[in-house]
């Protein structure tokens, strides 16, 4: 049976190893309307242009996503003495960051290299990966004992690969928006990175291949889409299949190597022929699909007590990587073997939950808008229509 990863670690070369429309175009970053879009709405009509309002629905599942992906992590260091808890933790690594992925690439359909654009994408994205890609060093270095630890920008750690992938995948949109079937050749493109050991660590590119396709759907799917995916017959539809995908994970937790979860590595860096990277690439690609259609049908369409939550899940995304690997470091799980039992894990659940919870909170996004939502008016010359 494989040990999923127990410490903050790039991407592993290892077989076992290893985020109506809504004014927001961003998944974990945070969205600001640009106010030249305001502006020009006045000037044409005299009058102050009402400002757009948010969709619960999306904030919801940027929120319930964020929470799916803190348990997960939760369990890494718990799961290995319970069949039930790999099985889920298979389940979840399906669809959740797939989920994030397909919505990021919605919300990207109008990026088109403008400035006001460009500046919300090194504010909201290169900025926090810089940051905390420098801040989960240091952590590494000096609370997880290992003072050799580098810190560079090639070679994301732990979570933060998400925010490089999302900056190469949205620069890139205006060439997806161009090709005729864009769907397709980005799987080709994930199928090719399956068999291509020699793509390397650089930029976790293995991950920005093999993903892509879902950001790709995203792009080319409607408020129309989203419409049918919350149908009832779905809704009803997707509680059989959900069953079915834990009974098979359950089946095959002793058997499946975790490896194909974090598409960090090629078939061969992961000991497969060739050949099953991409038939691989493809079945996670289509269970990945299906589950993630699953889970946004379930999704409260109303405002929820947690809908506001979903403003902050960069924060939550970014800082909940601290304490699970935190409690890594100061062998939390090892002290009390209790954790890995049946109430140990819906314990670790429990206080993995309410962590991110907080953690997406108001107070925390206030407080690190510095790091995640940095204004940095002084970096870039005002255009023309801030004048």
């Amino acid at each position: 049976m494989s040990k999923a990863p127990s410490e903050i670690q790039r991407a592993p070369s290892t077989p076992e190893s290893r985020e109506s429309e809504p004014r927001h175009e961003q998944v974990l970053t945070a969205e600001r309307a640009p106010a030249a879009t305001s502006r020009t709405a006045q000037d044409r009509t005299g009058a102050p242009a009402p400002a757009k309002r948010r969709d619960a629905y999306f904030d919801n599942v940027k929120y319930l996503a964020i929470v799916l992906v803190a348990v997960a992590h939760a369990w890494e260091p718990v799961m290995d003495g319970s069949r039930i808890t790999r099985a889920l933790y298979m389940v979840v690594y399906t669809f959740h960051m797939p989920a994030f992925i397909l919505v990021s690439g919605y919300f990207s359909r109008s990026f088109d290299m403008s400035s006001a654009k460009v500046k919300r994408l090194v504010t909201g994205v290169v900025v926090p990966y810089v940051l905390f890609e420098t801040a989960y060093s240091l952590f590494k270095r000096y609370a997880g004992g290992a003072p050799d630890t580098s810190i560079t920008l090639l070679d994301p750690l732990f979570l933060t690969w998400f925010l490089i992938a999302l900056f190469i995948w949205r620069v890139t949109t205006p060439l997806w928006q161009s090709l005729r079937h864009p769907l397709p050749v980005a799987l080709g493109i994930a199928m090719l990175a399956s068999v291509t050991p020699e793509i390397g660590d650089d930029l976790d590119l293995q991950r920005v291949c093999q993903l892509l396709p879902f950001f790709v759907l995203g792009l080319l799917m409607k408020p129309e889409h989203f419409q049918l995916i919350r149908r009832r017959e779905v809704r009803m539809l997707a509680v059989p299949l959900a069953l079915g995908a834990l009974v098979f994970a359950y089946w095959a937790a002793p058997r499946m190597g975790l490896g194909w979860f974090y598409r960090s590595n090629s078939a061969q860096e992961m000991d497969f022929q060739w050949w099953a990277g991409p038939v691989m690439t493809l079945a996670m690609f289509g269970c990945a699909l299906l589950l993630t259609v699953a889970f946004l049908a379930w999704v409260p369409r109303r405002h929820m007590w947690f809908t506001a939550l979903g403003t902050g899940t960069i924060c939550g995304y970014l800082l909940h990587g601290f304490l699970v690997k935190g409690a890594g470091y100061y062998d939390l799980f090892d002290r009390y073997e209790w954790l890995s039992g049946p109430v140990g894990l819906v314990v670790v659940s429990l206080v993995a939950a309410a962590a991110v919870t907080l953690l997406c909170t108001p107070p925390v996004r206030r407080a690190m808008r510095f790091a995640t939502e940095p204004e940095m008016k002084w970096a870039f010359r005002r255009s023309p229509a801030d004048r």
